[in-house]
């Protein structure tokens, strides 16, 4: 018996990886065919390229400044025109875009990783493990983010990792409380009873059969969240409280641009115009992976 498990669980892993890269090429495909999905697709992969390409991108160094060059309109020379101090807008919202990614992305899958980590081992943990992990969930979440960050910010200081730091320890629980709710689901399936019967760890249990039944679930909310804390890291720019100046970000373009407004508009456009696209962005690109990831929201809609 145990020469033919060992026999066939090496032979296992290949299939499991090839059919975890059909299933991503169906769940991109089915994005695809989707007007919204691909609307969202090329605006993420617009901003994404942007935000690599940054350096080779920006045509002006983004914290050169120039003053007999201010508040100039937009030209040839100057697409989105000048700021205060003579420094390119274009090439400020350009490197603003990677500083948004740089707070959004590590601190969204840090908080995933970290939540659905916590989340399963409370839904298949024993029951104290399980009250324990939330009571911390709901200490967490008792503080209100932008009081929390405001507090932190005044400890520490204002920085990017700070903001990072802001963002994870509160959206921690949010992931946790999803993937809590989907283990207690599946505890009691039958293919998760056999694995018990038959002796798996809780590890393999967690780790092999429950994982990739939860993840796509967080994978649609970490979607929809990455432009809530681009708009959070934007606003603690905006207030002077996120990545310290003069460091391109896209809160601060809209700090300069709303004292600045009767001088010149495009500030305020600069700065406002990306988190706008970046919001419909991947909000639609969350929404049509939600369709696709479970049709029965399709069907309920």
């Amino acid at each position: 018996m145990s020469e033919v498990q060992s026999g066939t669980q090496p032979a296992a892993a290949p299939g499991r990886t090839h059919k975890s890269r059909s299933e991503l090429g169906q769940i991109l495909h089915g994005v695809a065919r989707d007007p919204l999905g691909l609307m969202g697709l090329i605006i993420v992969g617009t901003i994404v390229f942007c935000a690599i390409f940054a350096v080779w991108i920006v045509p002006y160094d983004p914290v050169a400044m120039n003053i007999k060059d201010r508040l100039q309109g937009p030209s040839a020379a100057h697409l989105l025109g000048t700021d205060q101090l003579g420094r390119d807008t274009f090439s400020r919202v350009v490197m603003g875009g990677q500083v948004a990614l740089k707070v959004a992305l590590p601190a969204v899958f840090g908080a995933m990783a970290i939540g659905l980590t916590l989340g399963m081992i409370a839904g298949y943990g024993p029951k104290w493990l399980d009250n324990l992990l939330m009571l911390f969930f709901d200490t967490i979440r008792s503080f209100p983010t932008v009081m929390f960050a405001l507090a932190v910010v005044a400890l520490v200081g204002p920085s990017l990792q700070t903001v990072v730091f802001v963002v994870m320890a509160t959206s921690i629980p949010t992931y946790g409380r999803v993937a809590r709710t989907q283990t207690l689901t599946l505890r009691n399936s039958e293919f998760i009873l056999a694995e018990r019967s038959m002796g798996a760890s809780m590890t393999r249990i967690l780790g092999v059969h429950m994982l990739p039944n939860i993840v796509g679930v967080l994978a649609v909310l970490a979607a929809m969240d990455i432009p809530t804390v681009i708009a959070l890291e934007a606003g603690l720019s905006f207030l002077g409280l996120g990545v310290k100046p003069p460091t391109p970000s896209w809160g601060a373009l809209l700090k300069d641009g709303y004292s600045l407004i009767r001088q010149t508009p495009w500030l305020v456009v600069g700065g406002g115009l990306p988190i706008i696209l970046a919001t419909l962005g991947f909000t639609f690109l969350g929404e049509s992976l939600r369709d696709v990831v479970d049709p029965k929201l399709r069907k309920q809609r």
